[in-house]
């Protein structure tokens, strides 16, 4: 058994994690491409057959939640210190190890705002907050996709709209940057636009463009390549924006096209579907008209109202649930709205299980998952009342079984040994927390005790 809780102390104290965890993990030869200096650790079971996950070690129960499941799985993984005082230490170094992990990988997230020791003595805000936005920088992100019931959301990053100082705004063709108030990596966009359009194909969903191309001189560009990856394929385009942004904007778009791979549409001649060009406002109607017909979609979206987009998936469901109540009320029968709601077919909840998978121009993808309260349940745990006095549920560690199979089959998706052992953890799992919940450390003890480890 690890002792979780001693970690827990000294990460809240302050106390030497870094020697604390070093203790608990192997050093292994690993190392992130471009980064020989790297600290990278390794545990469980490297048997050949499971090809290693590797883990950022965050912080509260992003940290601990994850050092109790690698333990009770026991398979290979790699770890990279990422927690925020060895962020802001290592000058955020370390997302530059975890960003170029030659391996499928997961990054937990707190919330972003935290103090650390300045090293004077005093307290400062960490560096780089969460570290999202200089991790995907460093790591080559061009978009995270979020799939959530019959809607999946195809973000581009870090795609930032909205300029409207036309005197600032040009393109540029040594890289392929928008430059305005925002930077708008063109090069990223047209990644995200492919993977977009590639999924249309493979799915057979319905695709959405969430752009504003009529205000956004940045979305004018973005629209433009969208348009180009069009030509040549069997794409049909029903509603169309007025204006060709292609048409419009050729010469700075061509800048773009300039700086992609000569191959980048080799084989998008044969890819078809449906696609609806909107403007990005118009989506937020028509999501939800998807969601509540359950009709299949895929919406591509720039960073802003691609985050916009997702949180209005995260949240929508609790309101219909909740005036499908009002409504059978008021026509005089009392439901069950959850239970009616799974009845009619509609998978999604409350967005806490919705998965998000950052994809990089080169490397495997980066699963990540924010844990938004994980710093207030783990005072909850140091201070000894999980459930402060019965009012709360203890942490629910399930969203770190479920996003760590999900990496795992993604890193090796022809293992079906691993699969149906891994159906067989989560069934554990849950047999275990179907009842009242237990403490954290209980339930790590229960879990350890009912769930045969990878190899063992």
């Amino acid at each position: 058994m690890i002792d979780l809780m001693s970690i827990a102390r000294t990460e809240h104290d302050g106390g030497d994690l870094f020697g604390l965890l070093s203790n608990l993990f192997e050093p292994t030869d690993e190392r992130p491409t471009g980064y020989p200096e790297a600290v990278i650790w390794q545990g469980g079971n490297h048997d050949t057959v499971v090809k290693p996950v590797a883990h950022s070690l965050t912080d509260a129960y992003a940290l601990l939640g994850t050092i109790a499941a690698l333990d009770v799985l026991g398979l290979p993984f790699y770890a990279v210190p990422m927690w925020a005082q060895y962020r802001h230490d290592s000058e955020l170094a370390s997302l530059a190890w975890f960003g170029n992990m030659n391996s499928t990988s997961i990054k937990w997230s707190t919330a972003g705002d935290a103090y650390v020791n300045d090293g004077n003595g005093g307290k400062v805000v960490v560096m780089g907050k969460s570290g999202n936005a200089a991790l995907r920088t460093q790591a080559g992100v061009y978009c995270n996709v979020r799939p959530y019931g019959p809607i999946t959301v195809v973000r581009s990053m870090p795609c930032l709209p909205y300029s409207q100082n036309r005197a600032v705004f040009n393109v540029s063709a040594d890289t392929g940057i928008i430059h305005s108030e925002m930077n708008t990596p063109g090069l990223q966009m047209a990644y995200a636009n492919r993977l977009f359009l590639k999924m249309v194909n493979d799915s057979g969903s319905l695709g959405r463009v969430a752009m504003k191309p009529t205000q956004a001189m940045e979305d004018g560009i973005n629209a433009g390549l969208h348009s180009w990856l069009l030509q040549g394929t069997k794409f049909t385009v029903g509603r169309k924006y007025v204006i060709d942004g292609y048409v419009e904007h050729k010469e700075a778009v061509d800048r773009i096209i300039a700086l992609l791979p000569d191959d980048f549409k080799a084989g998008m001649d044969s890819w078809q579907g449906q696609i609806e060009q909107h403007i990005s406002d118009t989506n937020y109607g028509l999501l939800l008209w998807d969601l509540i017909e359950n009709r299949d979609s895929i919406v591509l979206a720039t960073d802003l109202d691609g985050d916009r987009l997702t949180d209005l998936l995260a949240d929508v469901s609790d309101p219909l649930r909740a005036f499908g109540g009002l409504v059978a009320k008021h026509l005089g029968q009392e439901v069950d709205t959850a239970e009616l709601w799974e009845q009619m077919g509609y998978a999604t909840g409350n967005g806490r299980d919705m998965t998000s998978v950052m994809y990089r121009m080169s490397g495997p993808p980066i699963y990540e998952q924010t844990l938004g309260s994980a710093d207030a349940m783990l005072l909850r745990l140091l201070d000894g009342d999980e459930s402060v006095g019965g009012t709360k549920k203890p942490y629910d560690p399930r969203i770190h079984f479920v996003l760590i199979r999900q990496a795992y089959l993604d890193a090796n998706p022809d293992n079906d040994d691993l699969r149906r052992w891994f159906d067989e953890v989560i069934a554990t799992f849950d047999q275990i927390y179907s009842g009242e919940r237990p403490g954290f450390i209980e339930g790590y003890k229960q879990l350890k005790s009912g769930i045969t480890p990878w190899g063992g």
